[in-house]
């Protein structure tokens, strides 16, 4: 980790380059943990006077690869994303705000997935700044039957879907 560096106020936009959104999930009864990428991202976020910060995450549904093409098929279908109907996941951080230690960021989001939109509250780490970039990362739970993601044959699938993001902005 870099020293902490002050967080300049301004335009940040994703470096899609050096960013990563995963998720993982139990299956098979638990036995297995499915994981994914997603390859399509990109996002852009403001940073106040006051040191807050707000933006949105855009997620290309379609392009989680599971190393699995049928998974990731059925993955794409009306079961589960819908990305005929639903081609984006969204992060829509409405408040980013900086903890004392100086690393830590509460974050206040609202999700959308397939349409749906819910509140998600998470904390992000900045594990690395410049004076022209910061970089957070975030491992957080997300109930995926709130989203309408309830297929579940024979029980499956097990508890939440774990969300974890890497994510480097530069100051545009």
């Amino acid at each position: 980790m870099s020293t902490p560096t002050a967080i300049a106020t301004g335009t940040y936009t994703l470096d899609t380059t050096r960013s990563t959104i995963s998720v993982s999930h139990k299956a098979m009864w638990g036995l297995a943990t499915v994981q994914g990428t997603f390859a399509a991202r990109s996002g852009a976020a403001e940073v106040h006077d006051d040191g807050s910060a707000d933006g949105t995450v855009t997620i290309g549904a379609a392009s989680l690869d599971t190393a699995n093409a049928k998974r990731d098929e059925h993955l794409r279908s009306d079961r589960f994303f819908d990305t005929a109907h639903h081609p984006t996941i969204s992060v829509a951080v409405r408040r980013a705000t900086l903890g004392a230690d100086g690393r830590t960021v509460s974050v206040d989001a609202r999700i959308t997935v397939r349409g749906v939109t819910r509140p998600q509250t998470l904390t992000a780490t900045i594990t690395e700044t410049t004076p022209d970039a910061v970089t957070l990362s975030t491992r957080f739970e997300v109930d995926r039957t709130a989203y309408g993601l309830s297929w579940n044959w024979a029980g499956m699938l097990r508890g939440p879907a774990v969300m974890t993001a890497d994510l480097r902005f530069t100051r545009s």
